[in-house]
């Protein structure tokens, strides 16, 4: 009887075992290459769910998939998304880090779901109807927003309040925590401003009728172009990595060519720049802009390598804007000045494709301590305009 308990207790064992090492066996394995002479963190690696949902227990709802670290076991934030808008979850997003011309091998398991704890994720967006009808999106590092229908008609109809823009504002933040909502409740509930400083930043940034931040116009002839805001709007995800969103545009005239517009726009975390995939037609080139504001900027255009920036005195500290494409899409750039209110901007010139156009525009605010001088910001656009023309390899193992 003992020899048989003995023998009961083996084969449990080995049935543990062989049950563990199936489970590693099975969990797939991807591996994440860096080329470039350079560290890179803070970029956001996809894996394709199509490449998990092999194995069953991926359908377990109770379930969800953790990326894990084969070296260091070490398990990484995750989320995931849905990166053409149809509604349907289609990779899982990551941020490795991965040392020069190095590579590490990742696993994706999956563990029970943990229930999600009650707080704004760090990478966030929402439509603001108690703002009139902004939409506002935020990361660790920046803030943005942009202008409804509501904001138009007002104008239209002589309303004190009202913002007739499709330009792109900048919410001048310092801290690494959300403030979008805060900071709306503090000018709208309370006797404070955000355009104050009380430590975590401020509005500051005037947008007007300008581009702002990376704003659409059409060029015809010697003249720049521009719609309306936006008509409608979908939020698309918010989570740890990655927030995301739609905004339509109602159609608009430049010249004599009619455009359609509209804009996917997506913000990861670590990054000053978010990214727009424009969807156009009607003409074949846009431009991109950046405010000049005072005109008091120094302009630096790099069109071959893919980007352009604007560093200026901006209140109390300084402030650099800029744009970044892929390489080969930017075909040119120009300092448009004029006299005409919030009309003087610097503008990157892009190549429509198949519908499409795609760009990364943001800022950099010297008083966030993220940087000090227009060397840092224009090393930074550079940086970023390599990695995108270079992306961190993931292959299946």
């Amino acid at each position: 009887m003992t020899r048989n308990l003995h023998f009961l207790y083996l084969a449990f064992a080995c049935l543990l075992v062989f049950s563990c090492a199936d489970e590693q066996a099975t969990a797939p394995k991807f591996m994440v290459t860096n080329d470039l002479d350079m560290d890179r963190s803070f970029e956001t690696v996809e894996i394709a769910l199509e490449d998990l949902k092999k194995e069953d227990k991926a359908q377990d709802a109770s379930k969800a998939y953790v990326v894990v670290d084969s070296q260091t076991k070490e398990e990484l934030v995750s989320q995931l998304s849905d990166t053409n808008g149809d509604g349907t979850l289609d990779v899982l997003l990551f941020q490795p880090e991965i040392k020069a011309n190095s590579s590490r091998t990742f696993e994706v398991v999956l563990k029970v779901k943990v229930a999600p704890k009650d707080t704004i994720p760090s990478c966030y967006s929402r439509f603001v109807p108690e703002r009139t009808d902004d939409y506002a999106w935020e990361n660790n590092r920046v803030a943005f927003r942009t202008y409804g229908p509501v904001a138009q008609k007002m104008i239209e109809e002589n309303i004190p309040g009202g913002t007739l823009s499709s330009g792109i504002d900048a919410w001048l933040k310092r801290v690494d925590y959300p403030i979008i909502n805060k900071w709306y409740y503090k000018d709208l509930k309370t006797e404070g401003s955000y355009h104050v400083d009380t430590g975590e930043g401020l509005d500051n940034f005037h947008v007007g009728s300008s581009r702002g931040v990376g704003g659409v116009a059409v060029k015809v002839d010697t003249t720049y172009y521009l719609s309306k805001n936006f008509t409608k709007w979908k939020t698309l995800e918010t989570g740890p990595i990655r927030t995301s969103f739609w905004l339509d545009y109602a159609p608009w005239q430049a010249g004599d060519k009619t455009i359609s517009e509209r804009k996917y726009i997506s913000l990861d975390y670590g990054t000053n720049l978010s990214k727009f995939v424009v969807e156009v037609k009607g003409t074949d080139t846009v431009a991109i802009g950046l405010t000049s504001h005072e005109k008091d900027g120094e302009i630096t255009t790099q069109v071959d390598h893919g980007w352009v920036s604007y560093w200026e005195p901006h209140g109390d500290s300084e402030l650099g804007t800029g744009i970044v494409a892929l390489k080969g899409t930017m075909t040119g750039s120009e300092n448009y000045l004029t006299n005409k209110t919030d009309e003087s901007n610097l503008y990157a010139h892009l190549k429509v494709t198949d519908g499409k156009v795609s760009y990364y525009a943001g800022f950099g605010w010297e008083k966030s301590g993220q940087f000090s001088t227009k060397e840092d910001w224009n090393a930074y656009l550079k940086d970023y305009a390599v990695k995108i023309n270079n992306p961190l390899k993931i292959s299946k193992l």
